[in-house]
């Protein structure tokens, strides 16, 4: 065996979040207080309440092992999640993010997608077409166990359909 551990679980927590619920406070508190300005009325609670779930579905990243693939997951509303089968990943790194590359989901000036939650360690998946980074404070476990499961559907010859 590859030294590997048998199943993945790592939940990390961001403070940035804390600045998001700030602003979703304070915009709901100044649709209040400023309720009799119609354009304050009809445009900060709704969007106070818009980042309010956008601050709560950022609020933390799951990487989780479902046996055949990866889950990862922002949460606690769950409006942003991604499996990755083990069998598509080609390659396996533990890697850094760039200042660029910043906090949230987006498309990579390196190319490829980031997933990233909070500081700028990360997991680099490459894949035969494309690159997949995952910023987490757990990456040299995360990435030994991926080596793992690739290792282990090497060996038993499993590959993915389509």
């Amino acid at each position: 065996m590859s030294g590997a551990p048998e199943t993945y679980y790592h939940t990390q927590e961001s403070p940035l979040c804390l600045l998001v619920y700030g602003l979703a406070v304070t915009l709901l508190v100044l649709g209040w207080v400023l309720r009799d300005v119609p354009p304050i009325l009809y445009s900060f609670p709704p969007v106070g309440l818009l980042v309010l779930i956008l601050a709560a579905s950022v609020h933390r990243l799951t990487v989780a092992d479902l046996g055949d693939r990866l889950a990862i997951q922002f949460g606690p509303v769950p409006l942003f999640q991604r499996t990755i089968c083990y069998a598509d990943i080609v390659q396996v790194e533990v890697g850094r993010t760039t200042i660029l590359d910043g906090w949230g989901i987006h498309l990579s000036l390196r190319g490829g997608w980031v997933w990233n939650l909070w500081g700028r360690d990360c997991v680099v998946f490459r894949f035969r077409k494309g690159v997949f980074r995952v910023g987490t404070d757990d990456a040299e476990n995360l990435a030994r166990f991926v080596a793992g499961r690739i290792v282990r559907q090497n060996e038993t010859g499993y590959r993915s359909r389509g």
